[in-house]
């Protein structure tokens, strides 16, 4: 995710796939790391997986870059957060409470991990991604997401007020929420569908979106984070809510999609007729996997323990 300072001018990215990624978040990282372009604050952010340094550790972020790795479950960690609840939006909504006056003018959020499922690259590299921001249209759009791809998300993963009618018929059908075992009914599962309507109007009790991102009050943030700690929501549910709510808190349309093709044009200068592209994906440049949690020694093995011929970075 990227942020800028609370003046109208500066600029806000964030990374995680909010809108379009309806991610478990599964590697359940424990970091969280950020980079930020100088001058002022600096900040990027991710988590790594439960044992903390399995797999390959990124390189060096880019020199232009610093970079804050915030860790959830040490409080006393140099950087932390006061719950480690909602994933990866603790961290984020930490972030810019604690350094809203000072926000560095670009930063960006991200998970800790480099080679992740989610990541918007052939390899699902994080690198990549951050070696060829074009911050020019980071500044423009004052908000991006760092997935293109619109799978999954986009353009209607969530639907409110449709998908809490359904909640309510499940419901209703099983009994009115019995529990499991009760003359063979069972509570239908709770899912980000079926509790996004009434999370999204506490955490936006009738406030219009603001049309330019750094106007949203230092109060607001706090009242998200407020919310991401007192909610009766899991660790999951309240992070996915957050992820879904990302692109309309900083200031985009309830449904934000950019054409596949121009997003990879836009952020990451990959343009051309030999893009081949629909709406919502190019040729080539993203996969969806079979499973979240890449194959060991990713990248230079794929699936099924072939070579991948990888010949990017490791170090």
């Amino acid at each position: 995710m990227l942020k800028g300072r609370p003046n109208p001018g500066r600029s806000l990215l964030l990374s995680f796939i909010l809108l379009c990624l309806c991610f478990l978040t599964l590697l359940y990282h424990h970091h969280a790391t950020s980079f930020d372009r100088p001058p002022t604050s600096r900040r990027h952010r991710s988590r790594q997986p439960q044992n903390r340094r399995h797999g390959l550790v990124p390189p060096p972020p880019p020199p232009a870059w610093r970079k804050r790795i915030y860790t959830v479950d040490d409080p006393h960690a140099p950087l932390t957060v006061p719950k480690n609840k909602g994933r990866e939006s603790m961290v984020y909504l930490t972030h810019i409470v604690d350094h809203y006056a000072a926000l560095a003018d670009t930063t960006v959020f991200f998970h800790a991990a480099r080679f992740a499922w989610h990541n918007d690259d052939p390899d699902y590299d994080a690198v990549p991604t951050l070696t060829r921001l074009r911050l020019e249209h980071v500044r423009r759009a004052g908000y991006v997401n760092l997935r293109c791809v619109w799978v999954i998300g986009c353009p209607e993963e969530i639907r409110p007020h449709l998908d809490a009618e359904e909640a309510s018929r499940l419901e209703a059908e099983a009994g009115g929420g019995t529990d499991a075992g009760e003359e063979g009914k069972e509570t239908p599962p709770t899912t980000t569908k079926a509790i996004y309507k009434t999370a999204f109007e506490e955490l936006l009790p009738g406030v219009p979106v603001p049309d330019v991102v750094a106007r949203r009050p230092l109060e607001d943030y706090v009242r998200f984070r407020d919310w991401l700690l007192n909610t009766p929501l899991t660790d999951d549910l309240s992070g996915r809510v957050m992820e879904f709510a990302w692109h309309i808190i900083f200031g985009k349309e309830s449904v934000h999609c950019p054409s596949a093709k121009d997003c990879y044009c836009n952020l990451w200068g990959l343009c051309g007729d030999d893009m081949a592209c629909t709406d919502g994906a190019c040729e080539a440049r993203y996969t969806l996997p079979a499973l979240a949690n890449l194959p060991d020694h990713w990248p230079l093995l794929g699936w099924q323990g072939e070579d991948r011929n990888f010949t990017g970075p490791l170090d």
